[in-house]
């Protein structure tokens, strides 16, 4: 029992780190992506046009693969990337530890700390909205880990159902991602956003599942079922981002912000009580606790969203007679 909280403890800690990691990574990247390519930087002087903002290349809002391969060279994004690097291995190792519902929504704080962060480096006090919204994502974070703690274990998933479920997630993302593609504005954000999101609780999901079979020896590292997972973890990570770039591409950064921070965790934490009956144990009363911290955090993630840096640069960016408009 004592090494099982030892365990959990490193792991939170692990994974919050990991959110310090994606924060920081989020500010280098999505500023790159408004540079472009820092050969031929844009000036600024078009109409609704900010020093660094790029557009999507596209009439349909989508960015080309010559505006990727600019971006991709941008030596903020390549920092960025080394960041995400970091906090995606420090995730991994944070769920080799502790549970999915443990670990996942730590991820979340990712948000407060980047909007944290900015009001700190623009030497501006933060706004009561976004005082709130840490306040509440941070406070429902911390009750749902604590809550999750005690009744929160794994156990190795039975036969192939990581594959039934790998399938059936790829279909949810398939369908998202062809909604996304098929449309133009708000909804192709919304459904783009959706399947990167959803892609991405996959990968964490696919991580402590493999983790679990494992460490019970159902499976050696070098056997065929961790290989294939360790592809489809691949494969997921790749298509969820590109997905998301899409997205942001496509519509406001608040949207892609909320559906990234609520989607991924409820997907990882619904794959970890299907697949590794995470949660059998939890009294009814518990439920209504984590029930109670999940709407709270989604609540502050909400609100945070919208001073989120990237969502207040968009704005900033708009004509006068669109500002106000989320989507």
């Amino acid at each position: 029992m004592g090494d099982a909280i030892l365990g959990h403890g490193v792991a939170i800690g692990l994974a919050l780190l990991g959110a310090v990691c994606f924060a920081g990574a989020s500010a280098l990247q999505h500023h790159a992506v408004r540079s472009g390519d820092p050969r031929n930087p844009p000036t600024g002087d078009g109409p609704g046009e900010i020093p660094g903002d790029v557009p999507a290349d596209r009439p349909d809002g989508a960015l080309s693969l010559r505006r990727l391969a600019e971006i991709v060279r941008h030596p903020r994004w390549i920092a960025g990337l080394g960041l995400a690097g970091a906090g995606s291995l420090t995730h991994a190792i944070a769920l080799l530890l502790a549970p999915l519902r443990i670990v996942q929504p730590v991820g979340v704080l990712a948000v407060p700390i980047a909007v944290l962060l900015s009001s700190a480096r623009s030497r501006r006090r933060p706004a009561t909205g976004v005082l709130a919204g840490a306040v509440l994502s941070i406070t429902g974070v911390a009750v749902f880990v604590a809550a999750s703690a005690g009744t929160a274990a794994s156990h190795s998933p039975p036969g192939a159902a990581t594959l039934v479920a790998g399938v059936a997630v790829t279909g949810v993302v398939a369908v998202f991602a062809a909604v996304g593609l098929a449309r133009s504005g708000w909804s192709r954000c919304v459904a783009l956003a959706t399947a990167g999101a959803t892609a991405f609780g996959l990968v964490s999901a696919l991580v402590r599942a493999v983790s679990q079979s494992v460490a019970a020896g159902d499976v050696g590292l070098l056997d065929p079922p961790v290989a294939g997972a360790a592809a489809g973890v691949v494969a997921a990570f790749l298509v969820g981002g590109w997905l998301v770039q899409q997205a942001y591409a496509a519509g406001a950064p608040e949207v892609v912000i909320a559906c990234l921070t609520v989607v991924d965790p409820i997907v990882a934490v619904l794959l970890g009580a299907v697949l590794l009956g995470e949660g059998a144990a939890t009294p009814l009363l518990t439920w209504v606790l984590l029930g109670g911290a999940a709407l709270a955090a989604t609540a502050g993630v909400l609100i945070l969203a919208h001073h989120h840096p990237d969502a207040v640069a968009a704005r900033a960016a708009r004509p006068p007679v669109l500002r106000g408009k989320t989507l």
